[in-house]
């Protein structure tokens, strides 16, 4: 069960439109090998959706066409689709900046062998998923013994350049509350995993991102199970930020489902939300070639307060 309203709000949430068209954000399927108890995805081992080779090359299609430079691979596990180091290679040969939604323990899959150096080679900035900088809660929210592969694998990707000073090759960590509550200020938490990243085990990384997590899907089934989803929703309405609205992410991306259709971001995708578009139910990306999606509007819901509270929220991290 996930969070669901009848219609949009209209209060205190306005009308958004779309501005410049600037990130691509594709789900490349739901398979992934963790199964974190906030995610919004449903991800899971035994999850088989899965995009197909047709949708990858409407994808790089679509990158020609449109220009657009920022591609954001995310899943599930993203690399657990076949086709994935082809959309990279694909992209990076059209300079596009491609950033790889990453849980880190992928990395040792059967079947990956060479996908650290493969990423390396093309420069694919490395978003890690790392909710805390101790093992026990790391373990907690994603599975007993991801803590440790997950360091095992920053170690590699610092060795091979990411995360050093100067360098092209982008680490950027990704920090999820373990419960019902707001993330603590971006700035000051990425200090704290600096000092104790590199002082426990010298991991270097470039920035942190504090996401909050959306009541939907197993994360929802949570909060209410536990009698909390009605505090969590208050919370965020209360903190609700109207400057935040200015940067959310849907305004300057889209976001594309295994199958190719279209939605404003990857939640509204989880709900089945697909984008407004004149004289269409269920955009596919194959009808948006040529088409201006500057001033189109965006559909908001209840669930839309995780991103616009506090200091904001976002793909990539606080919006504040």
């Amino acid at each position: 069960m996930s969070l669901r309203l009848s219609s949009p709000r209209t209060d205190p949430l306005p009308t958004l439109r779309r501005s410049r068209l600037e990130n691509l954000q594709v789900n490349l399927g739901y398979r992934c090998n963790q199964r974190c108890s906030h995610c919004h995805v449903n991800a899971g081992p035994d999850r088989t959706e899965m995009m197909d080779r047709a949708t990858f090359d409407l994808v790089i299609a679509y990158l020609h066409s449109s220009g657009i430079k920022k591609l954001d691979l995310t899943g599930g596990a993203p690399e657990l689709n076949p086709h994935f180091r082809h959309l990279v290679q694909a992209a990076r040969e059209m300079n596009v900046q491609v950033m790889d939604r990453c849980n880190l323990t992928v990395l040792e899959e059967p079947g990956q062998m060479g996908l650290v150096e493969f990423l390396a080679d093309h420069e694919v900035e490395v978003i890690a998923s790392l909710p805390c900088y101790l093992k026990e809660n790391v373990d907690e929210q994603r599975g007993k013994g991801v803590f440790e592969v997950s360091i095992r694998m920053l170690r590699k990707l610092n060795q091979l350049g990411y995360g050093q000073e100067g360098s092209k090759r982008l680490l950027n960590l990704v920090y999820n509350p373990l419960g019902p509550f707001l993330p603590p200020p971006q700035k000051a938490l990425e200090n704290e995993y600096r000092k104790e990243l590199g002082e426990r085990y010298g991991i270097l990384f470039n920035h942190l991102y504090t996401l909050v997590n959306m009541p939907i899907h197993r994360f929802s089934r949570r909060l209410i199970s536990n009698g909390e989803l009605p505090g969590y929703m208050t919370l965020l309405r209360e903190a609700y930020r109207d400057d935040n609205l200015i940067s959310v992410m849907c305004r300057s991306q889209i976001n594309i489902d295994w199958k190719g259709y279209v939605y404003d971001c990857d939640f509204n995708q989880m709900l089945n939300l697909p984008i407004g578009m004149k004289g269409k139910t269920n955009p596919h990306l194959s009808e948006l070639m040529g088409v201006e999606m500057e001033g189109m509007p965006i559909i908001l819901l209840d669930h839309c307060y995780g991103c616009t509270a506090g200091q904001g929220s976002s793909c990539g991290g606080a919006l504040r």
